[in-house]
């Protein structure tokens, strides 16, 4: 069986919020598989499980563009090492550029993207540049563009730690920029819940079924659980079924419908999502350093 160590336990706590020694016990059941482990203590423990998907794992930052009419946007992020270099200004200039970039040229990749000019050089070079002169390194992650159906609008939150973009069919500027609030707030997974990935509908389904098992109920009434709860989940993500976030006694649904407006598609980005942080111990660093010297 795989040792659980301190630090497995730690990072376990950490995605979770889990006490100490339940984290342990999962990782135990698990033999050390950290995936594993945070999916028996969703079925043990519920919800409050589940924070790993809303912490930021990286530095940088989103750029957003928005053409004039907002019938053209694009967003991007690009990651660096340290938040001081996500608010040094060359590198802000840097992310802005590529939005706009990305949404007048459509590049079919970042790897196009990075081969496009930029100024009197490309993508790439300005990218190399500016690792050179700031000393720290930095990557184009991902980037998304938007040709509208409506009309387009966009929502930065966190210091541009989190950007939202939102396709509003007929519905007005403070709607569409509400709407695009709510998305970074709220975070859903998809627009409804046939746009909602299979394989999450199973996990969830899964989960479920061993909660839905422990409680000793009848077959039948387990199917009704697990169904239930799966239908809990798919308002919990999908933007149309949450709750609106500046008036929770409404969908996000109800809203548009009230204001006989819809929203065509969304994009969602947070910094770091997905990444592992990179951890320095400071006085370990400056210690080797001396060893060295």
């Amino acid at each position: 069986m795989a040792e659980i160590t301190a630090s497995m336990v730690k990072e376990l706590r950490d995605k979770t919020d889990a006490p100490m020694m339940e984290c342990k016990r999962a990782l135990t059941e698990a033999g050390g598989d950290m995936a594993k482990a945070e999916e028996i203590l969703r079925v043990k423990l519920g919800s409050k499980a589940s924070r790993a998907a809303s912490r930021v794992a990286a530095e940088g930052l989103v750029g957003q563009y928005i053409s004039g009419d907002g019938k053209l946007a694009a967003m991007v992020e690009v990651n660096c090492e340290t938040d001081f270099v996500a608010k040094n200004d060359d590198f802000i200039a840097f992310v802005r550029a590529l939005a706009e970039l990305v949404a007048n040229r459509d590049p079919a990749d970042v790897g196009a993207l990075s081969g496009l000019p930029l100024g009197a050089s490309t993508v790439e070079q300005t990218r190399q540049a500016l690792v050179g002169r700031i000393g720290e390194n930095m990557s184009i992650r991902r980037f998304a563009r938007i040709q509208a159906t409506g009309k387009v609008s966009g929502y930065v939150h966190g210091g541009a730690k989190i950007g939202a973009l939102v396709d509003l069919v007929d519905g007005d500027d403070a709607l569409g920029r509400d709407i695009a609030m709510h998305v970074a707030a709220a975070k859903p997974v998809a627009l409804s819940k046939e746009e909602v990935p299979g394989d999450l509908i199973e996990k969830e389904r899964s989960i479920a079924a061993q909660k839905a098992a422990e409680s000793g109920k009848p077959a039948n009434i387990l199917e009704k659980m697990v169904e239930g709860s799966v239908q809990k989940y798919l308002k919990e993500v999908t933007l149309l079924g949450q709750p609106f976030v500046k008036d929770d006694k409404q969908t996000v649904e109800q809203v548009l419908k009230s204001r006989n407006a819809s929203v065509a598609s969304f994009r969602l980005y947070v910094v770091g999502e997905g990444l592992e942080k990179r951890l320095t111990d400071f006085a370990a660093e400056v210690m080797a350093q001396v060893k060295q010297a």
